[in-house]
């Protein structure tokens, strides 16, 4: 089971995810981050670089996301790839990421993207205040990504709320579920705690039926 989660820039996504990953087996689930799968600066297209457009679908691995996603689905390894935002460039290492039956998929884009979003079984859309989003935004990349304010409201303005007016809020038709994160109880979380949950249970008695089966 994939449950994608959606959103614009600084909605909660992470937030939620966490406070998901707290109430749920963490053996039974994996984290993916749509973030960490940018495209090295000379790969992403001219147009875009140039005005450091990293909201754009185009700015992203989504190829090899998408192929991540599916090896996981085949119960098999990856290797992810670790970005750095204060460069805006891929490290050399990678990161193993072992299968889980669940599989949580954050990002802003995953929605927007038809070949991510049909793979979600279950879509959730944080949605956030505008103002509220900014705020966040500004205070995370100046204290975790080494910008300057000016550098965080020119980016805003030129290029992250209009790809969000163009690409991710349209996406918010796509939800099954949308939930608020003006603040942080998330009304809908025991919802898909509850999901997740139920499908721990059916995979524990599956397997117990195997080891039965097995025995005799």
């Amino acid at each position: 089971m994939i449950i994608g989660i959606c959103g614009g820039t600084s909605s909660g996504k992470t937030t939620f995810t966490r406070k998901l990953l707290e109430r749920v087996n963490p053996e039974y689930v994996v984290h993916m981050e749509h973030d960490v799968y940018y495209r090295n600066k000379q790969d992403i297209p001219k147009n875009l670089l140039e005005i450091r457009n990293f909201d754009h679908p185009e700015s992203l691995d989504n190829e090899l996301f998408v192929k991540h996603l599916q090896i996981l689905q085949e119960n098999q390894n990856i290797e992810q790839p670790i970005y750095d935002f204060t460069c805006d460039n891929r490290k050399k290492e990678t990161k193993l990421i072992m299968p889980k039956p669940i599989i949580l998929v954050e990002g802003v884009l995953i929605f927007a993207i038809d070949r991510i979003r049909n793979l979600c079984n279950i879509k959730v859309y944080i949605e956030t205040a505008d103002d509220l989003r900014l705020s966040r935004r500004v205070i995370r990349d100046i204290h975790e990504r080494g910008r300057t304010p000016e550098s965080v409201m020119n980016q805003y303005l030129t290029t992250v709320r209009p790809m969000h007016n163009q690409f991710v809020a349209p996406s918010k038709q796509y939800a099954d579920l949308i939930i608020s994160g003006n603040n942080e109880n998330y009304v809908g979380l025991d919802l898909i705690v509850t999901k997740i949950n139920a499908q721990i249970k059916n995979l524990k008695i599956l397997a117990r039926k195997n080891r039965i089966l097995k025995r005799n």
